[in-house]
């Protein structure tokens, strides 16, 4: 997958058991964040800052969905602890995370590697990052969308 490529078509279930897929998503801009486990030390300070930035990325007209191989169940409890506010998408199968080049295996376990694609409103891949420092990478995604589309700049704070 490169920049510029449609990016691929999902349909997945978050922690409310809410249905989500690519195509909802058509004139906004996305943010696809997939991370190994839920609550590991890494993937929570990553949940963490994406949620600071939350109402910031709202207030551009972005959405944010983050995807890992975990379960439903573990996912509301992810969410719950660490008051998450945006859907957390269950690849149980890694058949998403393999459609976007992020799926790592270890034998029988499968988890999503830690990469994040920003998704045009024309649902094409705009940015893709495949190394990514949790501590850093909530407002790295900010500073893309911002590069990409000025017009996000002149949008006023939330609240």
């Amino acid at each position: 997958m490169a920049v510029g490529e449609p990016a691929p078509e999902f349909r997945l279930l978050d922690q409310h058991r809410t249905i989500h897929h690519l195509s909802q998503y058509r004139g906004r801009w996305l943010v696809l964040y997939f991370y190994p486990k839920d609550d590991t030390p890494g993937c929570r300070t990553e949940a963490c800052g994406f949620q600071q930035d939350l109402g910031r990325l709202r207030g551009m007209g972005v959405e944010l969905l983050g995807i890992s191989t975990d379960a439903v169940s573990s996912h509301l409890q992810f969410a719950d602890k660490f008051h998450l506010s945006f859907p957390l998408l269950a690849d149980e199968t890694g058949e998403v995370a393999a459609s976007y080049g992020s799926l790592f295996k270890l034998g029988p376990l499968k988890f999503a590697k830690r990469h994040t694609f920003i998704v045009d409103p024309e649902g094409k891949v705009a940015a893709m990052f495949r190394k990514v420092d949790p501590d850093l990478h909530s407002d790295e995604v900010v500073e893309a969308l911002l590069g990409l589309d000025d017009s996000m700049a002149n949008q006023p704070p939330p609240g």
